[in-house]
C-alpha cells in the first residue's frame, strides 16, 4: 500500500508549488525588447524605392502605386511645376514572412515600422495577407 501514499504526497507537494506554465492568454505575455514581430507600413513616408522588396528573403512584400493619388499642387505663376508626391500601398503576406526585419532596416524613409505584435494566428491562410494603404 505504499503506492497510494506516494501519489497522495506528490499531489500535496504540487498543490503548493508555483505553476510551471504561464497564464497566457489570460495574462499578456511579456516579450523581450529585441523580439521581432509583425511589420506595419506608413504610406505617407513611402517613396516607392522598392528596397524592401529587393531585400526580403521570403518575397513576402510588394509595394505598388496606390489606385487613388493625391491631387497635383497648384502651380504658381513664374515658378517651375512641382511634381505631386505619389502614394504607395504595401501588400504583405505574413504567412511567408520570416520576421527578419531586413525590409524595415533597409527602408531609407522608415516607412516600414517594426512592432512586437506576435498574435497573428488565423484560421484561413488568406487572412494573413495584409493590404496597408
Amino acid at each position: 500500500m505504499k503506492f497510494p501514499a506516494r501519489v497522495f504526497s506528490e499531489v500535496i507537494t504540487h498543490l503548493f508549488k508555483k505553476p510551471a506554465t504561464c497564464g497566457y492568454p489570460v495574462t499578456k505575455a511579456k516579450v523581450m525588447p529585441e523580439f521581432r514581430g509583425r511589420i506595419d507600413f506608413d504610406s505617407a513616408k513611402c517613396i516607392g524605392c522598392q528596397m524592401c522588396v529587393k531585400v526580403c528573403p521570403a518575397k513576402a512584400i510588394q509595394i505598388k502605386l496606390a489606385a487613388e493619388q493625391p491631387p497635383a499642387p497648384a502651380q504658381v505663376e513664374g515658378q517651375p511645376p512641382v511634381a505631386a508626391k505619389k502614394k504607395f500601398d504595401c501588400f504583405m503576406d505574413l504567412g511567408c514572412c520570416v520576421y527578419c526585419w531586413q525590409c524595415a532596416e533597409t527602408c531609407p524613409k522608415k516607412a516600414l515600422i517594426t512592432t512586437q505584435d506576435f498574435e497573428l494566428a488565423k484560421i484561413k491562410r488568406q487572412d494573413l495577407k495584409r493590404h496597408y494603404k
